[in-house]
């Protein structure tokens, strides 16, 4: 694969193109609103809105899934269809910088089988940094026809996690930040700790402010962690799904095979109270 990431001036010379639909995908976890007042107070010119909660997930089943559940495919595709997106469009994905939510819209395109999804590296930040204007002015789209080819190779389910927890192999990678990874601190699920033999491997490390880090930096910092398995072999997760996608954008930026995605994640996993956690 190409690499996912897309400048600023990139973007700057591409916007406008007739193949080309740019995506704000601005999300806070704490306030749910305040992505899409973000994107009404000012957008890159022509760019879609996309809602975390509303868009890219599937309502949560209390007890049973986790807290951003995978979206239906033909949900999905019905959606980005209305927004101009086919399995052939071009699409650049943005947040507000370091691509931890972007990165999901550009994993659920690889997923539904559009391979022309890209993020823009350091967000809406960058964007404005490079001159970049923004607008307030909501895009009305031409609906096209967006036909899902799922790709189903690309997600594990729990059960394939358990047998991983239990032998060790495949490797399991958790990109939620230290802290929560050895249990010392949990603001959002209500077990602390980590899946039991999982490596931590904090999405924020493959950053340098805000962008991502150098691909050679990237990829020292998946082969420490994987210690000589195939990154293709490995399984990365976090607390619902959404920044492990930051991890397999990290690994196709590095040059390296695409690790899968254990989509219910941490707050799928603890669930199941006969499931193991492991904290410090």
């Amino acid at each position: 694969m190409v690499d996912p990431l897309w400048s600023a001036k990139e973007l700057q010379e591409r916007l406008g193109d007739a193949d080309l639909v740019v995506v704000d995908c601005r999300f806070d976890l704490m306030r749910p609103t305040a992505g899409r007042e973000a994107y009404q107070a000012g957008h890159i010119p022509g760019a879609q809105y996309a809602d975390l909660n509303q868009d890219l997930s599937a309502p949560v089943v209390p007890g049973v899934t986790g807290r951003h559940p995978l979206p239906d495919a033909a949900t999905l595709a019905e959606r980005l269809g209305s927004w101009g997106i086919s399995s052939r469009t071009t699409v650049v994905a943005y947040d507000e910088a370091n691509g931890s939510i972007a990165a999901r819209l550009w994993w659920l395109l690889l997923w539904l089988g559009n391979e022309r999804t890209f993020v823009l590296d350091g967000g809406l930040t960058a964007w404005k940094a490079a001159g970049g204007p923004l607008e307030t002015t909501e895009p009305t789209p031409r609906p096209v026809t967006f036909t899902p080819r799922v790709r189903q190779e690309l997600v594990v389910d729990a059960r394939a996690v358990e047998v991983a927890s239990r032998s060790g192999n495949p490797p399991l990678l958790d990109a939620r930040a230290a802290p929560r990874y050895w249990g010392d601190e949990e603001p959002i699920d209500r077990v602390p700790g980590h899946i039991p033999s999982a490596r931590s491997l904090p999405f924020g490390s493959l950053l340098d402010s805000g962008h991502f880090a150098a691909p050679e930096q990237v990829r020292a910092a998946f082969e420490d962690v994987l210690a000589g398995t195939d990154s293709a072999e490995a399984v990365c997760y976090c607390g619902s799904g959404v920044t492990a996608c930051h991890l397999l954008l990290g690994a196709v930026h590095a040059g390296l095979p695409m690790p899968r995605l254990y989509a219910g994640s941490y707050s799928e996993w603890i669930t199941d109270p006969a499931r193991a956690v492991e904290r410090r």
